[in-house]
């Protein structure tokens, strides 16, 4: 999920046993449709994200998720700190064959529209999703999806294109498998923010009331949700825009804000936590920050002037050994955020610091000689001008500093001349999917909690990064490890993937880092100690 998407953690490989019921019918469950929300005070919760798109099939960020992961509801999901996918709008899901899962609907399931939810409505999403294929969607994700059939209203048959592919059911819980009404979405394009909000075809916890796009959103609890979820404790929720994270830091100590989500400086997130009204929340987190390197345009990348596949190689691998991760992660966030030496965060199964053992000075830190060797061995003229573009309202403000420290790193070694450029996030991700970024920021938290979901959306053929990166040997090892049962070889996969895709730098991976979401004190629902499982969800928030 880039800092795409939303976070949504799931189960570990292997805690899935093929050719059983996977997960049968939840008993003692709360349905919400018995109950609209029993909190009388609302709840105002700040961001300074923003959102791309409310259509799932066009957006897979986490500004656009915020809200998405109310109002739309999946047939999998995974309740606050758990870490098992259950069902939600499934009554229970089966491994029916080697390439094959059945799922089957719980009843009576509706949009707020009152449009009845069938599995003609989850044929037609995944279909649509995988048709639109939009480079800023979540279509990468079903990658395995060879069809879908609706054989009988409350009946679902996945078809997959490889056998054994015990992530599926994770897959199902994430952003592509949001559930849309067929009757309001067109099958072949993106919906307008403001049809959908018209349309009311929401089918989650909640549903939006009014829609001013990136200012204030009001959302009201959904009677006709009918998932596993269970019931919303407050009845109605409202979501503040803010440009300024030092504005939003000031409303929470003012009291006008109940909780933020996403995203405070570590200054700040310091600062609130010694207020007596205020409780900062905190977390390991599986989010990761890192530098992509588009092939077409980065300096002597394909579509550049004069195209050199060795000195394009050259000056991404310089510039891995140029970076200081300790210093960006001590300097500019305090160490809240740990270096990172490949795409999987550490402590997740199969992770190798493929990038502290290639590069700088083999150790983690930098080495400008090494760098310069590179270079010089390649014919490349010094300094190389590198145009580096960030983001700040996504990313948080911190962006500005961690890429400015960035830029003196780099200019430090006399290797390089960086010109540091920032745009908008709504305007961001168009324009990097355009080729218009010859090297940029960007950022992921996890769909599912497995080192794959670190691996197919960057380096695989319908890679999210859209970089033009393309390894056949490393998408055949990770296409290997998706459904490799073994977890000894599946371990060994993940690595050579990993030590494979460092070779060539397709992206720098900087920083890993912990989650935070800051709460007034009257406000409950949201645990202390984050657990890197943990989803935020404004369905557990209430006031005391």
């Amino acid at each position: 999920m880039a800092q795409h998407n939303t976070s949504r953690p799931f189960l570990a490989l292997g805690a899935i046993s093929l050719g059983t019921v996977v997960l049968a019918t939840l008993t003692g469950c709360t349905s919400s449709r018995s109950s609209t929300g029993t909190g009388a005070a609302a709840i105002t919760v700040g961001t300074t994200d923003q959102v791309t798109a409310l259509d799932p099939a066009g957006s897979w960020d986490a500004g656009s998720g915020t809200i998405e992961s109310e109002v739309y509801a999946t047939l999998l999901s995974v309740k606050n700190g758990a870490t098992q996918v259950s069902p939600d709008l499934a009554k229970g899901i089966e491994h029916t064959g080697p390439k094959e899962y059945s799922v089957t609907l719980k009843k009576d399931l509706r949009f707020a529209n009152g449009h009845r939810l069938t599995s003609s409505d989850v044929k037609f999403s995944f279909d649509r999703t995988v048709r639109i294929a939009d480079e800023n969607g979540p279509s990468s994700l079903l990658y395995d999806l060879a069809s879908v059939a609706a054989p009988a209203p409350d009946k679902v048959v996945f078809t997959l294109k490889s056998a054994d592919d015990t992530l599926f059911p994770q897959v199902l819980s994430t952003a592509a498998g949001y559930i849309v009404d067929e009757q309001v979405f067109p099958p072949d394009k993106i919906l307008d923010d403001k049809a959908i909000v018209a349309a009311k075809p929401w089918n989650g916890p909640y549903g939006v009331r009014t829609y001013d796009k990136n200012s204030l959103v009001s959302f009201t609890a959904n009677s006709a949700y009918g998932g596993g979820l269970g019931a919303a404790r407050t009845r109605n929720v409202q979501l503040k825009y803010y440009t300024d994270a030092s504005n939003l830091k000031l409303d929470v100590q003012q009291g006008t804000v109940d909780a933020v989500y996403r995203t405070l400086t570590t200054a700040d997130l310091d600062d609130l936590s010694t207020k007596k009204d205020v409780k900062v929340h905190t977390g390991s987190g599986n989010g990761i920050r890192y530098i992509v390197f588009d092939f077409r345009t980065q300096p002597y990348g394909t579509g550049t002037a004069k195209p050199d596949k060795a000195k394009a190689l050259a000056v991404r691998q310089a510039v891995a050994d140029s970076v200081d991760r300790a210093q960006l992660a001590r300097q500019v966030y305090k160490n809240s955020y740990q270096p990172l030496y490949t795409s999987v965060p550490d402590g997740l199964t199969g992770a190798t610091a493929s990038f502290k053992s290639l590069y700088g000075d083999r150790k983690g830190g930098p080495d400008k000689a090494a760098a310069a060797a590179r270079l010089k061995a390649a014919k490349v003229t010094t300094p190389v001008t590198l145009d580096l573009q960030y983001n700040s309202d996504h990313y948080g403000s911190s962006s500005a500093d961690e890429y400015a420290l960035l830029k003196t790193q780099l200019e430090a070694t006399g290797l390089f001349k960086v010109d540091l450029q920032s745009t908008e996030w709504t305007q961001y991700g168009k324009d990097r999917v355009k080729h218009l970024y010859p090297l940029y920021q960007l950022g992921w938290y996890a769909d599912y909690l497995d080192a794959d979901n670190y691996l197919s959306p960057f380096y695989s053929a319908n890679s999210w990064v859209a970089n033009d990166y393309s390894d056949p040997a490393v998408r055949a090892l990770i296409k290997k490890e998706e459904t490799e049962t073994d977890p000894a070889e599946r371990a060994e996969l993940l690595k050579r993937a990993q030590d494979k895709a460092a070779a060539s730098v397709p992206l720098l991976p900087l920083l890993q880092g912990s989650t935070a979401i800051v709460t007034r004190t009257d406000v409950s629902g949201v645990p202390d100690e984050l657990s890197s499982a943990y989803q935020f969800r404004w369905a557990g928030l209430a006031k005391k």
